[in-house]
């Protein structure tokens, strides 16, 4: 019996098994120390944009004059850029680069440009978003951390990614969706696992550390579904997968619109600082054509109760178009240079489609506009997962499936196209013959897809 205990004892080899423990604690140790700091910085300078961009909102509606200030705070906004900011102007497709291919970093200097520029955008009315803001944020003190720390390329991508999950989660309050994101956004089809616990980590310190300092995150509301088969039953789930399909098509066609728009800027207006202006020339004229201005700034929330909001979109009253103009509103305030996020604006967009389809199918207002609001997004940036735990953060468990369904489907149906042309292909979406797309970025397969249209057009 002894014989046995020490042979066993010997196998186990305990003085290896706690040797390796304390290894790997101590590794956890170090991570922690850059992390959490890391993660309550991002969150803090979060709490401080998302405040700067309220009072900048609020003083837009208090001076409706200011949107005649756009054509000048585009100039200036494209003059700063343009003086200081070139090695940062690929935004949320750099830090993805550093990501795949760690270099020289992301530059600090990131945050100060990137949330200047989002805060005038928003103060005299352009269309645009926030996660792009809140991810550049992120990935720029996560980059500095790399440096100050000295980490590895594997640490430093680890580390990075962290920094996208603490802006993400800090801005939205979603820190479950933003983890995901970090992981799932830098390839098609492939989630990174080895920075899993690191994203969580910063996610949730992020999320706690914007809380804490005071900012409270929009709520928007599903009913109830009617008890029993008939609530979430096939027939319902058939409308949501044809949803999806709409959805998806829907974030196809804000990515195209704003990569094609935007090319088309540069190809014809040479000089960068002057494309702002002609964008805010183009948002006046805009105003004015559609004799409204509620498809300005981020429509979160409006001082006119009758003006178009995304809660709008989850009561009773139908609007039909309002997902086409703010597509429009949005490509042509984004794709001229102005800074801000892509997806706040999805998810405008996304309510009022789902609003629209309601009427078209029959199915609950609430349900399809909440279903829209993460689903276009799904299609739009090819991050289903994080999306679908977006729609349950907000929403809730008991909507889990149709919301799964929305986000999957509209994922399928948006192709190999997106608003992070940096992303890679690393599980096509469709059987195709062409293998050389596998691993190439989207915009590399927006190369191939536009040379093969002109062969066949030739």
């Amino acid at each position: 019996m002894r014989a046995s205990v020490r042979n066993l004892l010997s196998q186990l080899d305990i003085v290896a098994f706690l040797r390796l423990r304390r290894t790997h604690a101590l590794s956890v140790a170090r991570w922690l120390i850059a992390l959490v700091p890391m993660a309550a910085a991002v969150g803090t300078l979060c709490a401080a944009f998302l405040w700067s961009l309220d009072a900048a909102t609020a003083a837009r509606f208090a001076q409706p004059w200011l949107l005649f200030g756009l054509p000048l705070g585009g100039l200036a906004v494209g003059l700063l850029y343009h003086r200081l900011g070139r090695s940062v102007e690929g935004g949320n497709n750099l830090i993805v680069e550093q990501i795949h291919e760690p270099g020289g970093g992301v530059p600090l200097r990131m945050a100060p440009l990137i949330l200047l520029g989002t805060v005038v955008t928003h103060l005299f009315g352009g269309s645009a978003g926030r996660e792009g803001t809140a991810v550049q944020l992120g990935g720029s003190l996560a980059s500095a951390c790399v440096r100050l720390f000295r980490l590895d390329a594997q640490s430093a991508r680890i580390m990075l990614m962290a920094g996208i999950a603490a802006g993400f989660g800090a801005v939205f309050g979603t820190p479950l969706a933003g983890a995901i994101f970090a992981l799932e956004v830098l390839a098609i089809g492939r989630v990174e696992y080895a920075a899993l616990v690191p994203c969580l980590i910063a996610a949730v310190v992020g999320d706690w550390t914007c809380r804490l300092w005071g900012i409270h995150h929009g709520l928007f509301r599903i009913g109830d579904l009617a008890e029993g088969a008939q609530g979430a039953g096939p027939l319902l789930l058939a409308k949501v997968a044809f949803a999806g399909v709409a959805f998806g098509l829907a974030g196809l066609l804000f990515a195209e619109v704003n990569h094609r728009l935007g090319g088309w800027c540069k190809r014809f207006i040479t000089y960068a600082p002057l494309r702002p202006v002609a964008g805010g020339l183009a948002v006046i004229a805009l105003v004015s054509v559609c004799g409204t201005r509620d498809y300005l700034g981020l429509g979160v929330w409006s001082p006119d109760p009758h003006a178009l909001t995304i809660a709008s979109f989850f009561g009773p009253d139908v609007h039909p178009w309002s997902w086409a103009l703010k597509i429009l509103f949005t490509t042509v305030t984004l794709a001229t240079g102005f800074k801000g996020g892509e997806v706040t604006p999805l998810f405008f967009i996304g309510a009022a489609l789902g609003n629209a389809l309601a009427g078209l199918l029959g199915a609950p207002v609430d349900l399809m506009a909440g279903l829209g609001f993460v689903a276009v997004f799904a299609g739009a940036a090819n991050t289903p997962l994080a999306c679908t735990l977006m729609g349950i953060e907000l929403f809730g468990t008991p909507h889990a499936v149709p919301i799964a369904i929305a986000c999957f489907v509209a994922y399928l149906c948006s192709g190999h196209s997106g608003i992070y042309l940096s992303q890679r292909i690393a599980v096509p979406k469709v059987a195709t013959e062409d293998a050389s797309l596998l691993g190439a970025t989207l915009r590399q397969a927006r190369t191939v897809r536009t040379a093969r249209h002109r062969t066949v057009t030739d």
